[in-house]
């Protein structure tokens, strides 16, 4: 007898809405999420930023539900005519990216990006632009490319022909906006907040740790003022933790605040991270020789 396995591919999606300071908005939110039978895994609100980082995750057609759920339940309550935070946005839904997590490709997630923009696109008159491994062209993999602009300049762009979006009208949905949807593989939200209210030296240090500015390949970086704290940070996107580690990270940021007299108050994580890059973290700041991950005993039990 030919005993059948049935595998069951995961999908993990880390949308950002751009409300973060009304909880009954991201109740609703979160309600919507999980009665498409996706597992919501966090909810990582910000007031400052005036943005949401949810993740959840789930089969692919439970993802794909939740997201389009997601999209019924923020584009009704969020609109980007009175909305402002420190972060920069382009849409309700700003961002909406697809992960591989098990047994799952990302060709698998390019699909479900494409089949979720497609919807909406259709449903809610909303302009969508296909992001990361996803993109449709290389001028359009870079999230801070597509965003660069942000909802105020969102019409002006959207005329040019080289910026309309690969779904929906080309003009941003009146208080919606428009949407970058993509796949990618998994990234660290992680910022360090500085003991300082100068603005000026967060984004020197961001342009020094950031790629696109000469910095290390896989961080995105920008400095942003904390008003209500009366600090600035260096807020970051990892996206390759593997080959730009998060300790690495940390340690260039705090001798280039140094030079500058100022030093590291705080850092955070703003939603989930992938424990690997946490033991990479602890090894390498208790200089342990020869360690693997076989040696957290969750993760030996876990083999099992």
């Amino acid at each position: 007898m030919i005993k059948v396995i049935h595998v069951m591919s995961l999908i993990e999606c880390i949308p950002n809405v751009s409300e973060g300071r009304r909880k009954d908005v991201l109740d609703a939110c979160a309600k919507a999420i999980t009665a498409s039978g996706a597992r919501l895994l966090d909810v990582k609100p910000d007031e400052v930023h005036h943005r949401t980082v949810l993740t959840f995750a789930g089969t692919p057609a439970q993802v794909r539900d939740g997201a389009l759920a997601l999209f019924e339940t923020a584009l009704a309550a969020i609109d980007l005519r009175t909305h402002k935070g420190e972060h920069p946005r382009m849409g309700a839904v700003d961002v909406v990216p697809f992960v591989p997590i098990k047994d799952a490709t990302m060709a698998d997630c390019v699909a479900l990006a494409k089949e979720v923009a497609a919807a909406v696109a259709a449903k809610h008159q909303l302009p969508v632009y296909l992001y990361e491994d996803a993109a449709s062209s290389p001028e359009r993999r870079n999230l801070e490319d597509v965003r660069r602009g942000e909802f105020e300049g969102l019409a002006a762009k959207m005329a040019l022909p080289a910026w309309a979006p690969d779904f929906g009208p080309a003009a941003p949905h009146p208080s919606g906006g428009a949407t970058a949807i993509g796949a990618r593989m998994p990234l660290i939200a992680y910022n360090i907040n500085l003991a300082t209210n100068r603005l000026d030296v967060a984004k020197k240090i961001a342009a020094a740790v950031r790629h696109s500015t000469g910095g290390f390949r896989y961080v995105k970086a920008m400095g942003l003022a904390l008003e209500d704290r009366g600090i600035v940070q260096v807020s970051m996107n990892l996206t390759n933790f593997e080959k730009t580690p998060i300790f690495r990270v940390f340690e260039c940021v705090k001798r280039e605040a140094e030079r500058y007299g100022v030093a590291i108050l705080e850092s955070e994580i703003v939603g989930l991270i992938p424990a690997a890059a946490l033991t990479q973290s602890a090894a390498w700041f208790l200089q342990v020789s020869d360690f693997s991950d076989k040696q957290v005993l969750e993760n030996a039990l876990a083999d099992d």
